[in-house]
C-alpha cells in the first residue's frame, strides 16, 4: 500500500512498483490508509509523513499500538536528525527523504519484504479493542467498558469515544471529531460533539464534573487521556486556539447543557 497525497508522487510509486510485480493500492490521507488497512492489511505499508486529516507519525503510532508489524516504509521532506528517529521510534522500518529516486523505493521495498520474511514469521492477529488505561473500546462489537464495567453508548456517543481512544492524548478539534458524524446524521451541529462528550463523561467518569478522562483543552477541543496523566481532575488544560478550529468561547463551553441534554435533532 502507497499512502501518499501527492497525485504525481504517487503515480510515480505504484508505476515503479507495479513493474516490480507488486499490485499496488493507492490512498490520499492518514485516515483513509488505516480503514482499509484494517480490512486488507498488505504485505508493507509506503507512508508519507505529511497527509491531511491524520499524518504518517500519528498512522504508524495506531498501527504499532494496534499490534500491526508488517513492513513500513516512511517518505519525508523533514530532513533533521530528530525527524528521522521519531519516525524510527515509533516503528519505522526504513525511511527516504525527499525528493527520492523511483528506483532506489523499489530496492528499499524490495529489501524490506525480503527481510521481513526471512526473520518475522505471521504476524499475530493484531489486537482490535482500543485501550486507554482502564478503558476499553471495540469497535468490531460496539462495546465500551471502564475498569470491567460494561457501558452503553449510542452510535454517535461511540463513534466520538473511538475516534479518542485511536489516538490518545491527541487533541481534537469539534470539527474534525464532528467530521467522525458526518454522513451519519444529517442535522448534526459542533453543539452535538459537546453533548456527545458531556454524556460519555457521565457513563466513563468517576466524576463527571472533574473529568480525568476525556479532558477540555481549553480553546481548542478534547482529548483522551489515562486518569492520572493529565493536569489533575477538572482541570482544563490551556492551549492557543487557531484560525477553524472549533474552539470554544470560555472555560466552562465544554460543560455542556444541564442533565439529560439531547445532542440535537435526529442525534444518537
Amino acid at each position: 500500500m502507497v499512502a501518499e497525497d501527492d497525485e504525481k508522487q504517487a503515480e510515480l510509486a505504484q508505476l515503479y512498483l507495479a513493474r516490480e510485480g507488486h499490485e499496488v493500492l493507492v490512498v490520499r490521507d492518514g485516515r483513509d490508509a488505516l480503514d482499509l488497512l484494517r480490512r486488507t492489511p498488505p504485505d508493507l505499508l509506503v507512508l508519507d509523513v505529511m497527509m491531511p486529516r491524520l499524518d504518517g507519525l500519528d498512522v504508524l503510532r495506531v498501527l504499532r499500538a494496534e499490534g500491526y508489524e508488517l513492513p513500513v516504509l516512511m517518505l519525508t521532506a523533514r530532513s533533521t536528525e530528530d525527524d528521522l528517529l521519531l519516525g524510527l521510534d515509533l516503528g519505522a522500518d526504513d525511511y527516504l527523504t525527499k525528493p527520492y529516486s523511483p528506483r532506489e523505493l523499489v530496492a528499499r521495498v524490495r529489501t524490506l519484504l525480503r527481510r521481513t520474511r526471512a526473520v518475522r514469521g505471521p504476524a499475530p492477529e493484531p489486537d482490535p479493542v482500543l485501550r486507554v488505561g482502564g478503558l476499553a473500546v471495540d469497535p468490531a462489537r460496539h462495546a465500551v467498558t471502564v475498569e470491567g464495567r460494561a457501558v452503553e453508548c449510542t452510535p454517535g456517543e461511540f463513534r466520538v469515544l473511538a475516534a479518542l481512544a485511536a489516538l490518545p492524548g491527541r487533541v481534537f478539534t469539534r470539527r474534525q471529531l464532528l467530521s467522525e458524524l458526518h454522513g451519519f446524521d444529517r442535522y448534526i451541529t459542533e453543539r452535538t460533539v459537546d453533548v456527545h462528550v458531556m454524556n460519555l463523561r457521565k457513563k466513563i467518569e468517576r466524576t463527571p464534573r472533574r473529568p480525568e478522562r476525556l479532558v477540555t483543552v481549553y480553546g481548542v477541543g478534547y482529548k483522551l487521556l489515562e486518569p492520572g496523566t493529565g493536569p489533575g481532575p477538572g482541570r482544563e488544560q490551556g492551549a492557543t486556539a487557531g484560525p477553524g478550529s472549533g474552539a470554544s468561547a470560555g472555560p466552562n463551553a465544554s460543560a455542556g447543557p444541564g442533565p439529560g441534554a439531547s445532542a440535537g435533532p435526529g442525534a444518537s
